[in-house]
């Protein structure tokens, strides 16, 4: 009988500590520390979330374990963020995986966080069939990836400026809303017209995307109609914030399914912190209604930055000895 193995992963690369235990493929904790300093500021500061890190990160990786009910002496690996991230968040957690993984002498995974996110899809049942395309939509990244049997991704398509949660962000900055403001703009949402206001959607060839343009686009149409109506966004705020969502979805979901019907994948789903976004949740389901096509979303808790994807991407890993020595370091990008 082939024994258990039990991997702790840790995933720092912005401004969430987190910490999983896993074994044999099943997620047995997760745990998350915030880092509410950021709001004040708009946006997340580095040198602050280093430093948030280094304060959080003992207590978070000792919950995850005590959750689990799993002893240091028990675990079989120690995985974590490699890349990308900001570069003082990642070596915090990178330092703390390697000096771990050397006492208890186990070896030490790394994974790639945008890698991890299209794992999500495998933490539960059902799971997707490969090939699996994926669309990962974050703060900092935007791409459509295909997944092989043989574990190979594919990228086929990626942002050439801005991210779409940064256009998200950004866009709930000019209307006057706290940060983070992209799941503001999904509620607010909610209760407005998706056709109440029009903006360009990209036309950039290919499966590539562009979100500059229509940020800027965005605050010429607030400056435009706030010279008339000092009152326009407090008026008018859930169509507005109905109106760019559906916008920056519609740029999404094109791309995707042009890039489905391309390659022929009859599997697809969404990862990273934007793939909570109800809107966009409700237009891959459609999406999958109207081709026939099965359709992946992750659970909430794995769609925002979390250490369990890092756990899972590790697991698949560890079953094929990708480990690396404690020369390894942490890169951005």
């Amino acid at each position: 009988m082939t024994a258990s193995v039990t991997i702790l992963a840790i995933e720092s690369s912005c401004d969430d500590t987190a910490a999983a235990v896993l074994r044999d493929g099943v997620v047995l904790s997760n745990v998350v520390a915030n880092q509410l300093v950021h709001e004040k500021y708009g946006g997340v500061v580095p040198e602050l979330a280093s430093r948030a890190h280094q304060k959080n990160i003992v207590p978070v990786v000792d919950m995850a374990l005590k959750q689990a009910q799993v002893r240091l002496e028990e675990l079989n690996a120690v995985a974590f963020t490699c890349s990308p991230g900001l570069i003082g968040s990642l070596l915090v957690g990178t330092g703390f995986a390697k000096a771990l993984a050397l006492s208890l002498n186990v070896p030490l995974i790394a994974v790639n966080h945008m890698e991890a996110h299209v794992m999500a899809h495998f933490i539960a049942q059902p799971s997707p069939q490969f090939p699996f395309m994926c669309l990962t939509v974050s703060g900092g990244h935007t791409l459509i990836q295909i997944l092989h049997a043989d574990g190979h991704m594919e990228n086929i398509g990626q942002t050439l400026d801005d991210a779409a949660g940064e256009a998200f962000d950004k866009c709930a900055k000019l209307l006057g809303l706290p940060y983070p403001g992209g799941p503001l703009i999904d509620k607010y949402a909610q209760n407005g017209n998706p056709n109440a206001f029009a903006f360009p959607v990209s036309s950039v060839s290919g499966f590539d995307f562009s979100f500059s343009g229509l940020k800027t686009s965005f605050l010429n149409f607030l400056k435009s109609r706030m010279a008339d109506n000092s009152d326009f966004i407090s008026n008018h705020l859930a169509d507005i914030c109905a109106s760019i969502q559906h916008t920056i979805i519609q740029q999404l979901i094109i791309k995707f399914e042009q890039a489905a019907t391309k390659y022929g994948v009859t599997h697809l789903g969404i990862a990273g912190g934007v793939s909570a976004n109800s809107g966009l949740r409700a237009a891959v389901a459609q999406l999958g209604v109207r081709h026939g096509w099965n359709t992946y979303v992750p659970a909430f808790e794995y769609c925002t930055d979390n250490a369990a994807m890092i756990a899972m991407a590790a697991w698949h890993k560890y079953r094929k000895n990708e480990f690396s020595d404690l020369t390894i370091t942490p890169s951005a990008k």
